[in-house]
């Protein structure tokens, strides 16, 4: 006589398995049991500053200038604009980052290594002593051919990459900090949700006022130290890596 359970005993029982398991990956699994038939959740929006693992741009700055302006007149160095600067320019400003990534690598290398190797030694006379070597071996030893080694080794090796990426997007990032040069650091992150397939962009990097293009945009290329991250969860993230038992096993097994 079989038993069906309903729903709700079913995901008790998945949670108590759940909460069975290591605690290395304990609450990672119970966030996934819990979000079982649900679209994934999107991060709130949050001051990237009060990240505990924010930390401030330093590098190596010139001695500051003074901004130089000309008498009698409205224009300032380095504006865009006539009557006012529309680009990103102080900490809270936004302005919009140009993802064209187009990479493309080929490589082939090979190597043969071959290698042989003999060693004889002996030790016909050394006043006298030679002949002590009879009481050690009492069958008999040559004291010329003592030691007589041979050695061989061969290795091949083989490897090759074959890599083609491209990536086109645009995401929206808020400047953070204005640096004593006039440099700025940019921090931005974006989540698309499309059914149950989150996708998250994160850029960040320091850019100068100059490279902002008058309608308040600037190319990937342009930012120095950039940090750029897409990648995403659910389903089909799953799908698209090991189990992470399998995972654990390929770092521990050594053979």
């Amino acid at each position: 006589m079989s038993r069906r359970f309903p729903p709700q005993s079913r995901l008790a029982l998945i949670a108590a398995l759940a909460m069975s398991l290591p605690l290395a990956g304990c609450g990672n699994m119970i966030d996934r049991v819990a979000e079982i038939g649900k679209a994934p959740s999107m991060d709130p929006i949050e001051n990237p500053t009060l990240d505990p693992n924010y930390q401030p741009v330093s590098l190596p700055m010139p001695a500051p200038m003074a901004d130089v302006r000309q008498a009698n007149s409205l224009w300032r160095q380095g504006s865009r604009a006539f009557f006012k600067d529309q680009r990103a320019g102080k900490v809270g400003d936004i302005l919009t980052v140009v993802i064209e990534i187009q990479d493309e690598a080929k490589l082939a290398n090979n190597s043969t290594q071959n290698r042989d190797g003999s060693n004889s030694a002996g030790l016909d006379n050394l006043l006298g002593y030679e002949q002590l070597l009879t009481d050690i071996f009492p069958d008999g030893i040559d004291a010329g051919n003592l030691v007589n080694s041979n050695s061989a080794s061969d290795t091949t090796g083989s490897g090759a990459v074959n890599r083609s990426e491209a990536i086109k997007l645009r995401v929206a990032a808020i400047i953070t900090q204005v640096m004593p040069n006039g440099n700025m650091v940019l921090q931005g992150t974006q989540q698309v949700r499309v059914n149950y397939e989150l996708r998250q962009l994160t850029v960040g990097g320091v850019i100068r006022p100059e490279d902002i293009s008058n309608v308040n945009e600037i190319n990937y290329d342009k930012i120095a130290e950039a940090r750029i991250a897409y990648g995403g969860k659910g389903s089909l993230s799953d799908l698209q890596q090991p189990r992470y038992g399998q995972q654990v096993y390929d770092i521990f097994f050594p053979f």
